[in-house]
């Protein structure tokens, strides 16, 4: 066997020449060295900034908002957008790969995300800039399981946890450090350098890439695509997600404009089912929600995804709305939900083979419970470290649920279904995501009109509360028309405060509920496709 520094002169000189004939991913040695090490810092590079967008701008929406002429609910957009895009994308990973090769793939991925997140910076409106995140997401899709992929290739099969591990804690700093980031740079520099420091990093992660793994290139091969059912596909999730971000601006189904959209996506979301059940090469199997594990699975994981995400999306909102909180602050709130996540994420890894992954999730799904009831008695008195505590417990919570649950939902498949039901399962949970999103924010206002309706009523001049504080006011030097209008800000921010907290009520209430479906699956079978498996869902995590 050759010397590790014979090895590496070797792979460093391979990235230098022409490049080889393509071979299938299997047919090449693991990386060696120096390039090992670089091929590891250039794709864990381009998987932080990718994970890094989709929480940086959740703490700078209200200055995006601002910036761009429109509300901080309508700025949700700006997350939303991205991530139906990103979910539309994964299903195509696996087809895009065998057409274009998985190098040229990736690295054609990472430079279109620094074209798109150069575009978002120069945005001038919104619609400029939701469609410019539009992109960013849809080219996002393929980096991530194409990171691994090239990464499970680099190292020893026998390394193939140490991989993973790398990996695994790429996207788990990242969404630490989005929110501390993205508030930092909103406070104090501009908000579009969010999106330019994607730029510089790209670029040198792109050139990495191509240097070290342009010769290890994979077939490609012309296969067939279903364009129709691709068509429906973003049809109806593109229908779905403007009935839920534009409804609340148009008044629900009293629109003939929402009526139309909630049409076009549930006959969209039909012939989408009845198209993929009968192609030959359908661009999603939806035949493996016949498994049990799968169907269960993918569902906790989706639903219990979308309460997660609309909550770290609405805490940021309350907080700099109605708080007056800074975005850098907001971060600092935001940021320690992945402290704890990345200290045990090992340990969960290590012991998911040995324990029933069910008792881990719903350990997970009681935590979460327990954090959100926490944050439901949250007021308008609340100080920094009452609102920090839940965060730092959350953190608890997402270690123990994103890997366990993934391993129950694709355990039992064949090792080549398994790709497959990874890409459909992260595109279900991406999917509610952002449909979690909008529900949180547009629940968030409804409930918050009609708390301001009843605090309202005791306003009156029977009110001898409402009646000593006009007097203060107006003892202050203060006009009737400024009195009102300063108590009708107090009302504003108590009516939000008290819909946050119905909210997280709710979202407690909806974790317990998901823990019966968690059991109705099957424990997997502790043999080598179940590891594969574990493997697996580790690596789809994020």
């Amino acid at each position: 066997m050759a010397s590790p520094d014979t090895d590496t002169d070797s792979a460093t000189a391979d990235a230098g020449a022409p490049p080889k004939p393509a071979a299938p991913p299997g047919a090449h040695p693991p990386l060696q060295g120096s390039a090992r090490l670089w091929g590891t810092l250039a794709i864990s590079a381009a998987t932080f900034m990718n994970v890094l967008d989709t929480s940086i701008a959740n703490v700078s929406l209200p200055a995006i908002a601002g910036d761009l002429g429109v509300s901080p609910n309508q700025g949700t957009w700006v997350i939303t957008s991205f991530a139906v895009a990103n979910a539309i994308a994964v299903p195509l990973t696996g087809w895009l790969t065998q057409r274009i090769g998985q190098v040229r793939l990736m690295v054609g991925s990472v430079l279109l995300f620094v074209l798109a997140s150069l575009l978002c910076g120069l945005a001038t409106s919104m619609p400029m800039l939701i469609a410019f995140r539009v992109l960013q997401g849809f080219v996002a899709g393929p980096m991530i399981p194409l990171s691994q992929s090239l990464l499970l290739q680099s190292y020893p099969r026998e390394q193939a946890g140490r991989a993973m591990a790398a990996w695994a804690m790429t996207t788990l700093v990242a969404p630490v450090m989005g929110p501390l980031m993205g508030g930092w740079i909103t406070d104090n520099i501009d908000w579009p350098w969010i999106f330019y420091i994607n730029v510089p990093v790209g670029l040198l992660a792109a050139f990495f890439i191509w240097r070290i793994y342009h010769p290890r290139e994979s077939v490609v091969r012309k296969l067939p695509i279903d364009r129709i059912g691709l068509a429906l596909l973003i049809v109806w999730i593109a229908a779905l997600q403007m009935v839920l971000d534009l409804g609340k601006e148009h008044d629900w189904f009293a629109s003939p404009l929402i009526v139309g959209l909630a049409v076009t996506a549930v006959v969209g979301f039909a012939f989408f089912l009845a198209w993929e059940l009968t192609d030959e090469h359908p661009v999603v199997d939806l035949t493996l929600f016949k498994g049990r594990n799968f169907w269960a699975g993918t569902v906790g994981t989706s639903i219990a995804y979308g309460l997660f995400f609309g909550n770290v999306v609405l805490l940021p909102l309350w907080l700099q709305q109605f708080m007056g909180y800074t975005a850098t602050d907001a971060g600092m709130v935001t940021a320690p939900v992945g402290l704890l996540a990345i200290v045990l994420s090992p340990f969960v890894g290590r012991t998911v083979g040995k324990v029933d992954p069910r008792r881990y999730v719903t350990f997970s799904f009681g935590v979460f419970a327990l954090v959100m009831l926490m944050r439901s008695h949250f007021s308008t008195q609340a100080d920094f470290t009452t609102i920090l505590i839940p965060t730092i417990i959350q953190g608890v919570a997402v270690a123990f649920f994103f890997i366990p649950l993934n391993t129950l939902t694709l355990s039992g498949l064949p090792p080549d279904r398994i790709p497959a039901a990874a890409g459909l399962s992260n595109f279900v949970r991406i999917t509610f995501g952002a449909v979690g999103t909008s529900v949180a924010t547009t629940v968030w206002e409804s409930r918050a009109a009609l708390h301001h309706a009843h605090l309202s009523e005791a306003i009156n001049s029977g009110s001898p509360a409402a009646q000593a504080a006009l007097a203060g006011l107006a003892g202050n030097g203060m006009g009737t028309t400024q009195s009102l209008a300063a108590i009708d800000r107090l009302l504003q921010q108590q009516a939000f405060t008290l819909a946050a907290n119905d909210i997280f009520w709710l979202s407690s209430m909806l974790f317990l509920a998901l823990i019966p479906l968690v059991w109705l699956t099957r424990v997997p079978k502790r043999d080598a496709a179940s590891q594969a498996a574990a493997a697996e869902a580790a690596a789809g995590a994020h």
